[in-house]
């Protein structure tokens, strides 16, 4: 935490700069903006209200000058503590900075501020038939800022890609308050270093983003939703590789292990009792080929046998189908509020490896685990199910979490997918970064940041955890 002292000349300076709504250190301002969706509260000493560009601007000098932490922040649902103020100082809060800039249909993009909110941005571009296809399963309240900031996706990746992949281009401020800009509204760009890529995905500690330019794609005409059950969970990732090897991918493929079956089966949902992996797959196309693409799809999962295939004919049907996806994460919630929940990802050709390597690690240590997550990509979010009050539990956690990044790095796949590295998993990043990738990193972010005041704790190992595969 920041020294009394210090604390008082930054706040000073910072009401001298801002409006004094916009700099608060009430104890009830403070509380909530502790917190993110891990559970985990940290409170900060003072929380920065930003409503434009010159605010973030002011805040970011004169926390420069004093060496004070900045933690920028939107909506706080990520999963990985990733705007949580570990070493005190300022929450840099961009919510207020909400706009739509600009809607430029002819050119297939959008200008926004950081605080606009996912879902709030898909419903303003709907009229013109227009969408950005990162969709986070929060993005009913998740804003844009902390999608660029994580590099998040959603279900539409498996077809679409990650937030990465639709940004043209940002406009942001460095940690001693000097602006950038990256990219261009051009669809083609190959002028100098891509700092758009670098930026989206750093986690807010290389600089805090202020506008984009986002990317947009044409919305389908057309969907068709499935539901297909299997009585195992072999079968079923088998299946996901089948679909992905042949033709154009559905533009969301979901799975769901048998943990997360006994779930929904609990809350009244009616799941084939043999079941043991559930996939939801969404296509996507032209009205002129909806039939023939749903057929196609259709095809592939009857001839793998499943215990049961059902295909939406209507938007009633749809959310019935669909609802299996929709329950699970609150239920998830309910059952264990402050649950792990891990997002890695390997090729989708070794998902039947991970999925029953999953089974058996859950086995092994003896912990209740649901897995369910984005088949298509090969990326699972998986779920321990464990209560922070048992100690016992809890002991078993480190060991789960070596086995399970350990089986990752042997896929050849990935910490994290789409939740970001935040200071949960920094511990872990030499497992799959080498020596000489990770020191690069940290020297970009000296670069960036040679005082470390923007979000300080994130990404890089605090204490590295030592890797019992490499030697």
């Amino acid at each position: 935490m920041v020294a009394e002292a210090l604390l008082q000349r930054v706040t000073q300076q910072l009401q001298r700069a801002l409006p004094a709504d916009q700099v608060l250190s009430d104890l009830a301002t403070l509380e909530s903006y502790a917190w993110d969706n891990t559970g985990i509260r940290v409170r900060p000493d003072l929380v920065v209200l930003a409503q434009k560009r010159q605010d973030v601007i002011h805040c970011l000098k004169i926390c420069h000058e004093h060496g004070v932490p900045v933690t920028p922040r939107t909506g706080g649902t990520g999963n990985v503590g990733g705007v949580l103020p570990l070493n005190g100082g300022v929450v840099l809060s961009l919510q207020q900075m909400n706009r739509v800039i600009e809607v430029a249909p002819d050119d297939r993009l959008v200008v926004v501020e950081p605080g606009v909110i996912n879902g709030e941005l898909q419903s303003q571009l709907e009229p013109y038939g227009l969408f950005w296809p990162p969709n986070p399963s929060s993005h009913r309240s998740c804003a844009i800022g902390g999608n660029l900031a994580m590099c998040a996706a959603g279900p539409n990746a498996v077809r679409y890609g990650v937030t990465r992949d639709w940004v043209m281009g940002l406009e942001a401020v460095l940690a001693d308050g000097t602006v950038i800009h990256a990219g261009s509204r051009a669809s083609k760009s190959v002028t100098g270093y891509d700092l758009t890529r670098l930026l989206v995905g750093s986690e807010g500690t290389l600089a805090v983003i202020t506008q984009a330019t986002l990317k947009l794609a044409p919305r389908p005409t057309a969907k068709r939703l499935m539901r297909v059950v299997f009585d195992s969970l072999d079968r079923a990732a088998q299946c996901v590789s089948r679909i992905m090897a042949a033709g154009e991918p559905p533009s969301a493929l979901e799975f769901m292990d048998g943990g997360s079956l006994k779930l929904l089966r609990a809350s009244g949902m009616e799941i084939p009792a043999a079941g043991q992996a559930l996939l939801l797959l969404e296509v996507s196309a032209d009205e002129s080929r909806m039939e023939a693409e749903s057929s196609r799809i259709a095809t592939l999962l009857s001839e793998m046998a499943p215990l049961e295939l059902v295909i939406a004919q209507s938007p009633e049907d749809a959310k019935e189908v669909w609802a299996a996806r929709y329950a699970l994460s609150p239920l998830l919630k309910k059952l264990s509020p402050k649950r792990i929940n891990e997002d890695v990802a390997v090729p989708v050709s070794q998902l039947p490896a991970l999925i029953m390597g999953l089974e058996k690690i859950a086995a092994e240590v003896d912990l209740p685990m649901a897995n369910f997550g984005h088949a298509g990509n090969g990326n699972i979010h998986v779920n321990l199910l464990v209560d922070p009050t048992d100690s016992e539990q809890m002991e078993r956690v480190p060991g789960a979490l070596d086995s399970l990044f350990g089986l990752t790095m042997q896929l050849q796949g990935t910490l994290s997918g789409e939740h970001g590295i935040g200071s949960q998993k920094r511990d872990y990043l030499g497992w799959e970064l080498d020596a000489p990738t990770l020191a690069l990193q940290q020297q970009i972010k000296q670069l960036f940041d040679p005082k470390g005041i923007l979000n300080p704790g994130k990404i890089f190992p605090q204490n590295a955890r030592p890797n019992p595969q490499r030697k």
